[in-house]
């Protein structure tokens, strides 16, 4: 068990939703103030809501991308809410949308410094190149996910498709840390 407790809090995570339908994206810009839409530059529209504060791409083939939520549930509420407003302005939407997590970002505060050069030297999957990155790349494989470890004891954890995933991953590097004596207090 690690000496401190971890403070991890998501950040971001990435959902897909597929309506399984093809969509007008001019006539939704056109009937939706907040979007943004130009196809010149990028294929997709953008949709974003307030509440949960997300943006969520939306394509013609009715495939859509929802960033900025805190949580698995606030991104599959925000791509529901995107599909309800749709079908409040009047765009036929025949299906409910299949919403899948794809990603799923936190920061976590570890509570000690974290000796850098012995992380890389001692653990498998990791790589440390400070003239690059200031801080060591991991590749974790149970549960997997990847870190980006810095000195100061913080970390970022991502590619974990579920929170839960991301509680273990942390507690497992947390207690690999103390055991191998790589966390300072």
């Amino acid at each position: 068990m690690p000496k401190t407790k971890s403070v991890i809090s998501v950040e971001n995570v990435v959902a897909t939703g597929n309506l399984s339908q093809s969509v007008d994206l001019v006539e939704i810009n056109t009937t939706f103030e907040q979007t943004e839409y130009n196809p010149d530059r990028f294929p997709g529209l953008v949709f974003r809501l307030p509440t949960p504060k997300t943006s969520t791409l939306i394509f013609r083939t009715g495939k859509m991308v929802c960033t900025g939520s805190r949580s698995e549930e606030q991104a599959v509420v925000a791509i529901n809410k995107v599909v309800q407003n749709l079908k409040k302005g009047g765009i036929k939407i025949k299906n409910k949308p299949i919403c899948e997590v794809q990603n799923i970002v936190a920061s976590v505060d570890l509570g000690g410094q974290i000796d850098l050069e012995e992380v890389a030297r001692q653990l498998p999957r990791s790589m440390y190149e400070p003239e690059q990155f200031p801080g060591v790349i991991l590749r974790a494989d149970e549960p997997k996910a990847v870190f980006l470890i810095f000195s100061s004891g913080k970390l970022v954890c991502t590619g974990t498709k579920q929170e839960k995933d991301i509680y273990s991953a942390v507690k497992k590097l947390h207690t690999r840390l103390e055991k191998l004596d790589l966390m300072i207090y």
